[in-house]
């Protein structure tokens, strides 16, 4: 090829390559332009816009992920500067752009990292692309009809590879100020140091995946405990058709780890009844229902699907002693349904002790969770004498050989349900089973309440933190945690204060859920606690009108019953380490014999 040629070529694919560079630079939006409400998903897994802040005179976006080390860093100043500005309307907002980062791990960073304002994912990147970010943390300053004044940097403290003493440019600052008191910005665009945001690598689907033979067993390992007929769950997914016809929200829900439920931290999978879908578990899912979700051929030994839930069986098994309410409540087409409370009709004539509790409704999708506790004459409803409950996400009391609950001598069975309308007039009866322990008892369950009832949470307060603990009598050995909070319970963390000083995090529920009270067991209560333990719970609030089930965010919200108040109760059940009751149990009325 000639010389000549060659340097044609050449400067050809030059001019190629500036001309797509200008390209890109013209695509980024302009200082001044409208970056629209945006969208994005918050920690609840629903879809939000800038629009669901109201009356904000400013927006701060920091483009986030979880990993990056000048977010760390530079997270104590956005803190500062969130609390400072946040009484004047600004809102500050963490824009998660990490491909990988689940919704959870974004929600558990900002536990971590206590971060009072939103954590939010970015949806497939259009936030990002509206905003013109390409680095964490750079940020962007809009005013409230979502105009553009600000992209740039925080400041020039902290650097790749090094850092000055002191900031000598407050960039985000003067921004703020800028666009709060109308007054021009003298430099609306700065180079930003950081990690470059890497977008979601679009990849083809594995078009080779049948129903039949990768994604029916996914479903029955995952799916249809709970997703069958005769349970609380909204579809059944027993069949080719039940899967095909909710194969976009089935792929959703899987895609954001919202399904199956599970609500611990990341950094917590060691609890026995952990619930989750492996990455290629989830892109099976995912990729099956973006190929048209094909069925394959039916194998020669396909197993069926899991039958209907027999409404008459008890998952305890036949129970020892079963026990249901005189009365049948009726419930209203609508609206909110305030607690009921119930005494169900037996009275236990000696200390029982029992292995298995099931608190079984005959209508199960009007139950929205209902607490049993022990009361008599001169022992009313308290919590401290609570025996069980029966919430979503969580089964039926049993308790391995050995251990068991003891109800005392003279005590009757009292119910508190919270009951959800469901669009049409419903009723309701609940019955309790038990069954006795067999052979012999050699520990007592008991368990802790870690709450708090002084607290007040402001109007608006996004993120207010209730806390409590209690001390170990004695040497025990963990079975499991459990929390409840109301509607605008955000986080919770559960930490053990050792006595010879060490601290360790036993769990953060990093996005709490009403809808999902999950319990958390150990494994083989392998977890030992000495005496002189402090087991403490850490909870946030979230009162600001951002919350979607808020229901007042202008109301001084203090403790209660009903979910319009809230609640800290965090349980530690747990065992005597050193007790060997050896009672010797009769099976048929669950009384110690002499």
């Amino acid at each position: 090829m000639p010389d000549s040629l060659i340097r044609f070529c050449t400067l050809l694919l030059i001019c190629c390559c500036l001309q797509s560079a200008s390209a890109r630079e013209q695509a980024r939006p302009e200082i001044q332009s409208s970056a629209g409400p945006l969208q994005f998903k918050d920690i609840r897994y629903l879809t939000r816009s800038l629009a669901d802040f109201p009356n904000r005179k400013a927006f701060v976006i920091v483009a986030c992920n979880t990993t990056c080390p000048l977010v760390k860093r530079y997270l104590p100043k956005l803190k500062r500067l969130e609390q400072q500005y946040r009484p004047q309307g600004v809102q500050f907002i963490a824009l998660h752009t990490g491909p990988a980062d689940s919704i959870r791990e974004i929600a558990e960073f900002g536990v971590e990292h206590e971060i009072p304002f939103p954590n939010v994912q970015d949806c497939k990147g259009t936030s990002v692309a509206a905003l013109g970010l390409t680095r964490t943390p750079e940020v962007a300053v809009l005013d409230a009809s979502y105009r553009l004044h600000y992209r740039g940097r925080i400041d020039d403290q902290y650097r790749i590879g090094g850092s000055l003493p002191r900031p000598s440019q407050e960039n985000l600052t003067t921004a703020i100020e800028g666009v709060l008191h109308g007054t021009p910005i003298s430099v609306t665009e700065t180079n930003v140091d950081g990690c470059l945001i890497t977008h979601a690598a679009k990849a083809e689907p594995d078009r080779s995946l049948t129903y039949y033979h990768d994604i029916q067993p996914l479903i029955q390992k995952h799916c249809t405990d709970c997703h069958r007929p005769g349970t609380e769950a909204p579809f059944a997914l027993t069949t080719l058709a039940e899967v095909q016809n909710n194969g976009a929200m089935i792929a959703e829900v899987v895609f954001d780890q919202r399904m199956p439920p599970w609500y611990g931290g990341t950094s917590h999978a060691e609890f026995a009844n952990h619930r989750g879908m492996s990455r290629r578990e989830r892109k099976q899912v995912t990729d099956w229902v973006e190929s048209g979700m094909p069925a394959g051929t039916e194998p020669a030994d396909f197993k069926p699907a899991i039958p209907e839930v027999d409404a008459g069986k008890w998952l305890i098994g036949e129970p020892d002693l079963k026990i249901s309410m005189l009365e049948r409540h009726a419930l209203p087409a609508e609206g909110y349904i305030p607690y009921r409370y119930t005494i169900l009709p037996y009275v236990f004539p000696e200390d029982t002790w029992v292995s298995a509790i099931e608190i079984k409704p005959d209508n199960p999708g009007v139950v929205h969770h209902c607490n049993m506790a022990a009361v008599t004459l001169t022992k009313k409803w308290d919590e401290s004498n609570f025996l069980t409950g029966k919430v979503p996400g969580s089964g039926p009391m049993m308790l391995p050989e050995g251990l068991g609950v003891m109800i005392p001598k003279g005590s009757a069975l009292a119910l508190q349900i919270h009951y959800t309308s469901t669009g049409k007039p419903e009723n309701c009866r609940i019955s309790v089973g038990f069954k006795y322990v067999q052979g012999k008892v050699q520990k007592r369950y008991r368990f802790l309440i870690i709450k708090n009832t002084k607290f007040e949470i402001p109007p608006e307060a996004p993120h207010h933190e209730v806390s409590n603990a209690r001390t170990l009598k004695q040497d025990a050995q963990g079975i499991g945690l459990f929390a409840h909070m109301h509607l605008r319970g955000k986080d919770l963390s559960f930490l053990a204060h050792y006595p010879e000083g060490k601290q360790e995090k036993l769990l953060v529920i990093p996005n709490y859920s009403f809808d999902w009270q999950i319990g958390y067991l150990w494994k083989d209560q392998r977890h030992f606690f000495p005496k002189g333990t402090r087991i403490e719970a850490i909870a946030h609030y979230d009162n600001s009108a951002f919350n979607p089930f808020n229901p007042d965010p202008g109301a001084t919200v203090k403790e209660g019953p009903q979910t319009y108040h809230e609640m800290l109760y965090a349980f530690f059940f747990y065992t005597y380490a050193n007790e060997r009751l050896n009672l010797t149990i009769d099976p048929r009325t669950g009384q110690a014999v002499p």
